[in-house]
């Protein structure tokens, strides 16, 4: 009898087994790679949302626990994954300007917010008014996270490599089996594959297409991310990527035309060099309507829990509602009562 089964092998499942081997707990985990969207992550890491220059919610608690996360992560799979770089918001008008030093002034927002306004010095960008910059960002490398986790458990043959098959999954009173495996519980990270989840479908993951452009600027020259009308991230050898778009209605992991006419439109507002694109990608982020994670306990099977929903900022909220999340079930210790899927069951839940 396993203590855990783990459906699905993103940012969040990632996050959750490592608070299952921190705490001695055995596990198995079932993926079958089919949900892209921490794959195509952009992977930054950003307390601030710089359209409105306001705080992501719970920022400063998930970054403290991001960090030592992604850090220990390092040193396990003995890989890079923590590349340190500062995002700057280019600014538009005064106004922004203006409405940037305003920010300054906010409870926490003074943290990551720097008063000092930078001048472009990069003769390939236009950005006459400026720069804000915000403190203690970054990029993870998800790319060769999910690739060396997913070969770590392979190494320790700790996961099943194929779709989870709900006719398979049978709930009995303290425990569940699926397949051969027993465990006395099973939390389902899926992304946006819970919507084929009989059991948590019910709740209200909308999803939001993104796509991405990875691009070859040799001219650029530019170490810092640069958000404008899309984000202009460098990776290395002078490749960048660029992103991303959000569309609700388009539910595939198709890249399409439309979208890299937008990027490349957004792009050329402000950049002056020449470039050309290597690649381009698609992923449907699990995204709420209330903006905020699906974590919690199944209304009435009690060995059967969530961890979904963290939109655009998985890299940051993955640790923290892991960590909740084990905690609740380990530790009867109570959720963030602004994740817990109980905000939506007692409205949705007609089973």
């Amino acid at each position: 009898m396993l203590d855990y089964i783990v459906v699905g092998l993103g940012l969040a499942g990632i996050s959750f087994c490592e608070q299952l081997e921190n705490n001695g707990k055995s596990f198995k985990i079932i993926s079958d790679s089919s949900q892209q969207a921490s794959l195509v992550a952009g992977g930054l890491y950003n307390p601030v949302i710089l359209k409105r220059f306001t705080m992501a919610w719970n920022a400063k608690e998930q970054l403290d626990l991001a960090l030592p996360f992604y850090k220990n992560l390092e040193k396990k799979l003995k890989v890079k994954l923590d590349y340190k770089l500062p995002v700057l918001r280019r600014f538009a008008s005064i106004e922004e300007q203006n409405g940037w030093f305003e920010a300054t002034d906010k409870p926490g927002l003074d943290f990551f917010l720097d008063t000092n306004l930078l001048k472009n010095k990069n003769l390939n960008i236009d950005a006459p008014f400026g720069y804000g910059q915000v403190k203690d960002t970054g990029r993870i490398d998800t790319k060769i996270l999910l690739k060396e986790y997913q070969d770590y458990l392979i190494q320790k043959e700790l996961i099943v490599g194929e779709a989870f098959d709900f006719n398979l999954l049978q709930i009995l009173d303290n425990n569940v089996e699926h397949n051969g495996l027993k465990a006395r519980q099973i939390v389902f990270a899926e992304g946006f594959g819970l919507k084929n989840n009989p059991f948590f479908n019910y709740l209200p993951l909308n999803g939001t297409k993104g796509e991405l452009l990875t691009i070859k600027a040799p001219s650029l020259k530019e170490d810092n991310v640069i958000k404008s009308s899309v984000f202009i991230i460098p990776l290395r050898n002078d490749f960048y990527r660029i992103g991303a778009t959000y569309k609700w209605k388009d539910k595939t992991n198709e890249p399409t035309l439309e979208a890299k006419e937008e990027l490349v439109e957004k792009l050329k507002t402000f950049l002056k060099c020449d470039f050309e694109i290597v690649k381009h990608v698609a992923g449907v982020r699990p995204t709420v309507a209330d903006r905020r994670p699906l974590v919690g306990r199944h209304p009435k099977h009690k060995s059967l829990y969530v961890l979904n929903g963290f939109g655009s900022r998985g890299v940051m909220i993955a640790p923290y509602a892991s960590k909740q999340l084990f905690h609740f079930i380990e530790n009867n210790e109570n959720l963030n009562s602004e994740m817990n899927i109980s905000r939506f069951t007692e409205k949705h839940y007609n089973h």
